[in-house]
């Protein structure tokens, strides 16, 4: 690397040692973005699992959840890992756990646990523990999940989605 240059991870970040914020031209420009917070976070995954309960009881498509998910989508589960590089491929995804959801007689859903750590200006986890469950509200499963959450040019959306092992 050129003297003077950034370099990354350093321990430094880009730009901390030239104050110049140098990126490498094989990463492209950066995606502009608005400084995340918890609280911003917090309130926009509740507006989150109501489009995702919505979907989940059958008054939504699980396109819609396209507002809230980024393409590139990053998913790992048990099954295995997945780079979700299309609409149509995450949509896929939601559609297969929305219509599974909605077979099982899903109502509702119940934050157990959650928390929203803030990891730069652009970016927050969200890992929570849910309960969903039915409309007359036995429980369906009990998922614990970490959300990658970015905010970039589309606005605010779930970048990566990791289901954690019972």
């Amino acid at each position: 690397m050129p003297q003077g240059q950034d370099r990354w991870p350093n321990g430094h970040g880009i730009g901390a040692a030239s104050g110049r914020g140098h990126w490498p031209q094989c990463w492209g420009a950066p995606v502009w973005s608005v400084i995340v917070n918890s609280n911003d976070v917090g309130q926009w995954f509740g507006e989150y699992l109501a489009a995702f309960a919505a979907c989940g009881r059958g008054e939504n498509d699980a396109a819609s959840l396209l507002a809230y998910y980024g393409v590139p989508l990053l998913l790992t589960t048990d099954d295995g890992f997945f780079a979700l590089t299309s609409g149509d491929q995450v949509v896929a995804a939601m559609r297969q756990q929305v219509d599974g959801m909605r077979a099982a007689g899903y109502g509702r859903s119940e934050v157990l646990g959650s928390q929203v750590t803030v990891l730069n200006a652009t970016s927050a986890l969200y890992y929570g523990t849910f309960s969903w469950r039915t409309s007359d509200g036995g429980e369906i499963s009990r998922p614990t999940l970490t959300y990658l959450v970015t905010d970039g040019l589309a606005g605010r959306r779930i970048s990566a989605l990791a289901v954690h092992s019972p």
